[in-house]
């Protein structure tokens, strides 16, 4: 593991990492240079996404309209690299140099860079978090990367982010999760606030059956942390009829007979108590929704 170094102005952010290497261009192989300017036009096909970057997903409506963008005005920020053997490797701006395919763009600013491979992690890294690019699972794994691979301890990678040191243990905290739980993460079906909580299960194999409660019934953080102290403390499961008065039980299971004559499918009356609950409704195509609503509006 290589020893740790802190850089002068790690803090501030991308702009102190870049704006302080030499950026000074010069013509090569053909392409225009911008020599004041500090960039070149660089065919796109020899542009290429750096594959350790740490965002990982894109979102393609947002790409989309990006794209849209870049057709009207082109692209107003160059994009970072640095030279490999046979091309260039993206090093902050990845999402522009997508949309810029996506427009149909042939040529695309770049500034052309001299880094470290350390430099390079770290400012793939603020890129993202500037621009709140990453979730929250990329997120962890980016500060994984600088700890693992430059032996960064968590107060100098609180630094480099210009985030608190407890910021970054919270957040290296949900690689713990199950990793079918941090999917869920990533695919934004379950918010960092109750992946951290569910964290605080005794039993690491009932994560993801509880972040599947979670989804399908709207657990809230408050919900879930008295689930996981009865499971953490093994009292068995309320079941939320058990307090239901069996009258009312026996109503509601007539109302959803009812209710599914009228409306032509699967109805589920959920009670929370004696006064309040949920009432499920049931479709299994667009058609058979808009049938629904009109019948609701009638």
């Amino acid at each position: 593991m290589a020893t740790a170094k802190k850089k002068g102005g790690l803090g501030k952010g991308l702009d102190s990492l870049i704006v302080n290497k030499n950026t000074e261009t010069k013509k090569s192989g053909g392409e225009e240079t911008t020599a004041s300017e500090g960039w070149v036009n660089l065919d796109i096909n020899k542009v290429e996404p750096n594959r350790e970057q740490p965002r990982k997903t894109f979102d393609e409506d947002k790409l989309l309209e990006l794209s849209e963008s870049i057709k009207k005005h082109g692209v107003i920020e160059p994009i970072v690299v640095v030279k490999r053997d046979d091309y260039y490797q993206i090093i902050a701006g990845e999402r522009r140099w997508r949309a810029s395919k996506m427009a149909g763009i042939k040529e695309v600013p770049v500034r052309i860079m001299e880094l470290t491979e350390e430099e390079i992690v770290q400012i793939s890294l603020i890129e993202n978090i500037q621009r709140e690019d990453l979730n929250p699972i990329e997120e962890a794994l980016a500060y994984k990367q600088l700890i693992d691979r430059f032996g960064y301890k968590q107060d100098e990678v609180a630094e480099i982010v210009s985030k608190s040191r407890t910021v970054i243990t919270n957040s290296m905290r949900l690689l713990k999760l199950d990793e079918k739980v941090q999917q869920m993460v990533i695919d934004g079906t379950l918010s960092s606030g109750h992946a951290r909580t569910i964290l605080s299960l005794n039993d690491v194999e009932k994560q993801y059956p509880l972040a599947e409660r979670v989804m399908d019934e709207g657990l809230t953080v408050r919900d879930l942390e008295k689930e996981i102290k009865r499971i953490n403390e093994g009292e068995p499961e309320k079941k939320p009829k058990d307090n239901i008065d069996p009258k009312l039980l026996a109503i509601y299971g007539e109302l959803e007979e009812k209710l599914k004559q009228i409306l032509g499918t699967k109805v589920s009356i959920h009670p929370k108590d004696n006064n309040k609950g949920k009432i499920e409704i049931e479709y299994y195509s667009q058609d058979e929704l808009d049938v629904i609503v009109d019948k609701l509006q009638s």
